[in-house]
């Protein structure tokens, strides 16, 4: 696959109405580009810049781990796009939930989840290795909205002392998702347990 057909196929989903399926690749294809695209990025040694992941950016399509996979089977499969019935969002901003060192890129990300009247928003710090185009997060605390009723806000699993601690740990024990395709209405990463994701500008 060259360059072009890759960026062509992955542009497609990008651009493709949501509630227009007959519009996007099929999942196969998707996947292979997402690999070539990961290769490319390793081969030419690309570096992205943190200010290119700011915003906020819709999950459109995944691919399990080797182990997800080998449970889900053809549920699964290689990958797939996400259903129109749940929406899913990151938003990577410059906030700061606890003050990191100064040579650290930092900010704060929010992942949101909407399935019918039903919000639920996790959030936590993030730092961002430029040399490997790393983004290590840690979720901390949890925004929960039933048809506009506060239901829950606070930190989650010692949230406030992980906050404090986020930029002092390793990325080695960290999530992280390792981006390897960064453009201005889409972007691409393999995540620390191995699947692919492509999320496209949010509108």
């Amino acid at each position: 696959m060259s360059s072009k057909d890759y960026l062509s196929l992955l542009q497609q989903v990008a651009i493709s109405p949501e509630n227009k399926s007959t519009f996007l690749p099929a999942t196969s294809q998707i996947v292979d580009a997402l690999l070539e695209a990961e290769k490319i990025g390793k081969k030419e040694k690309i570096h992205y810049s943190f200010h290119q992941l700011l915003g906020t950016w819709q999950l459109r399509f995944i691919t399990g781990t080797k182990k997800t996979r080998a449970k889900a089977g053809i549920v699964l499969g290689a990958g797939r796009y996400l259903p129109k019935f749940i929406k899913i969002c990151l938003t990577y901003s410059e906030r700061l939930l606890a003050k990191p060192p100064q040579d650290i890129q930092a900010g704060t990300v929010e992942n949101l989840v909407k399935l019918g009247g039903l919000k639920l928003a996790l959030e936590g710090p993030i730092k961002f290795v430029p040399q490997k185009n790393i983004l290590a997060f840690d979720f901390t605390r949890l925004n929960v909205n039933f048809f506009g009723i506060k239901l829950y806000h606070g930190y989650i699993r010692g949230g406030k002392t992980k906050e404090q601690e986020f930029y002092r740990e390793s990325v080695g024990k960290q999530a992280f998702f390792a981006y390897f395709l960064i453009q201005d209405n889409f972007i691409a990463a393999r995540g620390r347990g191995g699947g692919l994701a492509l999320w496209i500008l949010s509108q």
